[in-house]
């Protein structure tokens, strides 16, 4: 989808200034949210793909004030809601509504050490088809316009790239997103040069690599 989250290659939005010695955690709350956000996690409610484009569908005006962990905190209330874990009754009061029922948390505080060691992965087995690409091999991503979640940047539809690696094979999150099913896919690592995606005016040495599944691309 194309939405005020898809802000590669958009001007306007300021200096990126990076942060000397940058904390994990700028406040104590925003550490509170990365756990919690580890903690429902293990209700297996949703998936990772359908966490980032919940936030994807925060409205622009409070996608572009909200700090990183405030989009979290957002993105994590309206899946406990959508997914009836808690009603925004609950969430404002901060209580529980009376008789409202009782469940164990699928996370117990003694599993959190293994839990938190597990990183997990989305690379499925090769039992699929072959790669439609090689390395170094020149492609085109699609110009496409999906409705759902992508992770296909807009600045990079409709531009040609170099094969430069080939990942294997992973969840591919457009349908992951929207509970379709994973339809795994061959992933790969494309180089763009800087001039290909933004003119002329761009440094001839530069490039930017961006991972892309197989639906995303096609033969030049």
């Amino acid at each position: 989808m194309i939405g005020i989250h898809d802000m590669g290659g958009m001007h306007g939005m300021g200096v990126v200034r990076p942060e000397k010695d940058e904390p994990v955690f700028h406040e104590t709350w925003e550490g509170r949210v990365y756990a919690m956000t580890r903690a429902i996690a293990p209700w297996r409610k949703w998936n990772i793909d359908a966490g980032r484009h919940t936030i994807e569908l925060l409205p622009p005006a409070d996608y572009l004030r909200m700090s990183y962990y405030e989009k979290w905190l957002a993105r994590d209330i309206e899946l406990l809601v959508k997914h009836q874990l808690v009603t925004r009754e609950e969430i404002e009061s901060g209580k529980a509504a009376i008789g409202s029922p009782k469940a164990t948390p699928p996370l117990s505080a003694a599993a959190v050490p293994a839990m938190s060691a597990n990183r997990g992965s989305y690379m499925r087995p090769a039992a699929q088809a072959e790669a439609r690409f090689k390395v170094g091999e020149h492609v085109r991503a699609r110009k496409m316009n999906p409705a759902g979640h992508t992770r296909l940047p807009r600045y990079a539809r409709g531009r040609q790239g170099t094969i430069a690696r080939h990942h294997g094979i992973f969840v591919f999150p457009d349908s992951n997103a929207h509970f379709l099913g994973e339809q795994p896919q061959h992933l790969y690592s494309v180089r763009f040069t800087a001039q290909e995606l933004w003119g002329d005016a761009a440094s001839p040495r530069d490039s930017v690599y961006l991972d892309m599944w197989d639906s995303y691309l096609e033969h030049v």
